[in-house]
């Protein structure tokens, strides 16, 4: 684990890691040459800013996980790494163990966890890290906030081999994972197994009734043929994802019942939910930094609806509906993030976003305008609200609401001063 001594400007570790010569403990107490500590290690380090993203990665971290710096900066730690416990559960989770640390001053370590080859084999590793003094911290955004040392453990991957939880991707193209390999659901012959699959996921939690799975499988068929259908469905998923190395007792049966094990899948629209959840908790706590990065870790997981490939499956639609209102809450807060950190463009980017999904969010299309103002661009929110009115109308048959006529009157009012 690593100390840091201000007086000296040294830190200590079991090895005793020294700054090299050209780094100053001054130097480092202001904060100047994190990502520099990091080119002069010689083992594997990468810096990270204080909205938790790589910022320094070196030669060293690439000999170990197979990333180049091009890969990973700018780009959330918890994102590269991929890291779990030992258990196999997450260890970089939107309650990040590290992340606290960090945030209280406070020295961080973990004998022994799991990270991501880029090839997609786990490694076994120790972290340790330097967390920057409260002193030596810049309150901008993406100022560097602590260094990270990776340390391989003798025995190599296998050390540590654990069943990891299964990875279900379900906003957007519906993906498999187990131990970083993904399964090619695409080419397995039974298709009603991936079906079968979706079903379970969309009702986690919940032991769904083999006669519910039956109607929702085959709604023209009769129970007998259909019985008979579900356990041969049964039998091949199962088959499928223990092949794939998944847990032999993923699906779970209880009497008649049929429903996956939570404990056993880690599913990325839960994980949206949670990440969002986090997010607003730091906003309300006036961490905009920190709850951007969790806001911008949820939108990277929404890579589109929920099952879209099954749109018209009703035991679906509700969770779909819901999951797409927490996606506007997200874009909604993210914006107010970028607002109150000066980034007016993202905050704009955000609304193009929502108003893409949904252009009856007026919300949306006020502060769109506003923030082209605060960016000196009133002509661009001109067009802007003028395009956005005409799909209303056109489209909706609409009227924007009184509170968005009075932002796009005083639009006008400034126009018209502008040209005075």
């Amino acid at each position: 684990m690593s100390s840091f001594d201000t007086a000296t400007g040294r830190s200590g570790t079991a090895n005793e890691l020294r700054w090299p010569s050209g780094i100053t403990g001054d130097a480092m107490v202001r904060g100047l040459d994190a990502v520099s500590l990091v080119d002069y290690s010689s083992d594997a380090a990468f810096a990270v800013s204080n909205d938790m993203k790589v910022i320094g990665w070196n030669n060293a971290a690439t000999e170990l996980m197979g990333y180049t710096p091009a890969d990973v900066l700018g780009q959330g730690c918890a994102r590269v790494l991929q890291s779990t416990y030992v258990t196999g559960e997450p260890l970089c989770s939107a309650m990040c163990e590290g992340r606290a640390c960090i945030n209280e001053g406070n020295k961080w370590k973990v004998e022994t966890c799991r990270i991501r080859h880029v090839d997609g084999h786990m490694l076994s590793v120790r972290i340790s890290s330097l967390i920057l003094p409260e002193e030596a911290r810049s309150p901008e955004p993406g100022a560097a906030i602590a260094v990270f040392f990776l340390h391989e453990n003798a025995g190599g991957p296998d050390e540590t081999a654990v069943v990891q939880p299964m990875r279900i991707f379900s906003l957007g193209r519906f993906d498999l994972a187990v131990n970083g390999n993904g399964l090619d659901v695409d080419n397995w012959k039974r298709k009603q197994s991936v079906m079968l699959l979706k079903i379970l996921v969309g009702q986690l939690g919940r032991p769904v009734h083999r006669e519910r799975l039956i109607e929702w499988l085959w709604p023209d068929g009769d129970a007998d043929s259909g019985w008979k259908r579900l356990k041969v469905v049964v039998s091949y998923l199962r088959d499928r994802l223990r092949t794939g190395g998944a847990p032999d007792d993923v699906i779970e049966t209880i009497g008649e019942t049929y429903s996956l094990r939570r404990d056993a899948v880690w599913i990325d629209s839960e994980h949206f939910v949670s990440l969002v959840s986090a997010g607003t908790k730091l906003l309300k706590e006036n961490r905009a930094v920190e709850a951007q990065a969790r806001f911008e870790e949820a939108a990277s997981l929404y890579r589109g609806d929920y099952l879209e490939d099954i749109p018209y499956a009703g035991w679906c639609v509700e969770e779909r509906s819901r999951l797409l209102e927490v996606r506007l809450e997200l874009l909604a807060s993210l914006g107010k993030c970028y607002e109150e950190l000066g980034l007016y463009m993202e905050a704009v980017q955000a609304c193009r976003t929502a108003l893409t999904s949904d252009p009856c969010r007026e919300n949306f299309a006020r502060s769109l305008m506003t923030n082209l103002i605060r960016l000196g661009r009133a002509d661009w929110a001109e067009r802007e609200f003028v395009a956005w009115r005409q799909l209303l109308e056109e489209e909706y048959a609409l009227e924007p609401t009184g509170e968005t006529l009075k932002t796009w009157q005083q639009l006008v009012d400034l126009l018209q001063s502008a040209d005075r």
